[in-house]
């Protein structure tokens, strides 16, 4: 049965870390979220770190030293501190702010850091339906999928679920792909990694023969998307939403 989460429009358009529309503001800022949601985007992709008062805020970096200039870690400041070094470039967002400020928005959820991963899967799962959590550390999403409880978000592969699969496709074993993607939702991946060819048509086919999605990331010119499309792919992962939108007509 396919997720709550994938009820939305398609192709899907994932706007990366919101859609910086207006110079001076940062991606994954209360204003990036508000022009995606403006420009008609169903899906927001978005990243998470816990700070030092243990409110899981919307961030990427590991420090707040390319926005701001400070060099601490977030999980050094306090949510009072990131709110008053984000106020002038779009306005910080904890995950609870996310769900409910823009409550006809999906929101796909990359957990950043360990500390992270079980109080994001707490507040995950009270808007499981609108929520897909994800990350590199296929550990992490665990931990956050327990967290989550009964009410299951959906879910995309972690780093080491992928070469697994990768393997499983690059050896034409069709069920043991099938395998590695029970209770996978959706596969988030690159065209390449380095010198590594990540996405072919049999890893498409492998996937959704096992009902998962493939989405891919980050996508910014419109020709490349529209020949995704057409060979299989699902959605992508994007820094300019509103011409991916135009682009693919979701």
């Amino acid at each position: 049965m396919t997720h709550p989460f994938f009820s939305a429009s398609s192709p899907r358009v994932f706007a990366h870390r919101g859609l910086v529309a207006d110079r001076g503001t940062e991606p994954n800022t209360f204003a990036a979220f508000a022009a995606a949601q403006a420009a008609g985007v169903d899906y927001i992709e978005s990243d998470c770190h816990l700070t030092s008062d243990g409110v899981v805020v919307l961030f990427h970096d590991d420090t707040l030293a390319s926005i701001t200039g400070d060099p601490r870690r977030v999980d050094e400041v306090t949510e009072r501190e990131m709110e008053d070094q984000l106020a002038g470039v779009g306005g910080l967002v904890t995950l609870e702010q996310a769900f409910d400020a823009f409550p006809d928005t999906r929101f796909n959820i990359d957990v950043k850091a360990e500390a992270a991963a079980a109080p994001a899967g707490r507040i995950i799962g009270e808007y499981a339906e609108r929520a897909l959590l994800t990350s590199f550390s296929d550990a992490r999403r665990a931990e956050g999928l327990a967290a989550a409880g009964p009410s299951r978000p959906a879910t995309s592969a972690g780093k080491e679920t992928i070469i697994r699969l990768l393997g499983a496709v690059a050896l034409r074993r069709a069920t043991r792909a099938a395998e590695i993607l029970r209770g996978i939702d959706a596969l988030q991946i690159p065209e390449r990694q380095g010198p590594v060819r990540v996405l072919s048509r049999r890893l498409i086919e492998y996937a959704h023969a096992a009902g998962t999605e493939v989405h891919v990331w980050t996508v910014n010119d419109t020709k490349r998307m529209r020949e995704l499309v057409a060979m299989g792919v699902d959605g992508v992962v994007t820094d300019v939403a509103d011409a991916a939108l135009e682009a693919l007509g979701s």
